[in-house]
């Protein structure tokens, strides 16, 4: 549960954050201070020159260097850069579609077992979704 709220805190953090800051810098300048920024504080509670480097298998350097480029930088930047053409609001609610299409992913193919509370978080994002888009669509019905 806290992590769930840090997370959504710091979602609202860098979606609004970022959009003056876009006006000033290039979004890949701001995704590589993020990154250093958040590298830095992360290496105080797991601090990278404790990891034996030697133990790695190539295979697991690979899927570390697709998940630092692909999942990570690649994915921020794209975000980030989103919010050049959309509104905050569009930006984290297109954003907040990445957990069911993980979810769908790991269900078909993975093979993982999906329970009632994985479908019932499931349909609070969908539900969530449609609600914000529902009122944000009325909004612009009722604007002249």
């Amino acid at each position: 549960m806290v992590w769930g709220i840090l997370s959504g805190i710091a979602l609202a953090f860098y979606t609004l954050y970022a959009v003056p800051l876009l006006k000033q810098y290039d979004s890949l300048v701001i995704v590589g201070w993020a990154m250093i920024i958040g590298g830095l504080g992360l290496s105080l509670i797991h601090p990278p020159w404790q990891i034996d480097f030697k133990s790695l298998s190539m295979e697991t350097y690979l899927y570390l260097i697709c998940l630092i480029l692909f999942g990570t930088m690649i994915a921020f930047w794209f975000y980030i850069e989103s919010l050049q053409s959309l509104s905050p609001k569009e930006t984290s609610l297109l954003s907040s579609l990445e957990p069911l299409a993980a979810v769908i992913t790991t269900v078909f193919w993975l093979k993982e077992p999906f329970g009632f509370y994985q479908w019932l978080g499931t349909a609070c994002i969908i539900g969530l979704i449609l609600v914000m888009a529902l009122a944000s669509n009325k909004k612009s019905v009722d604007q002249p």
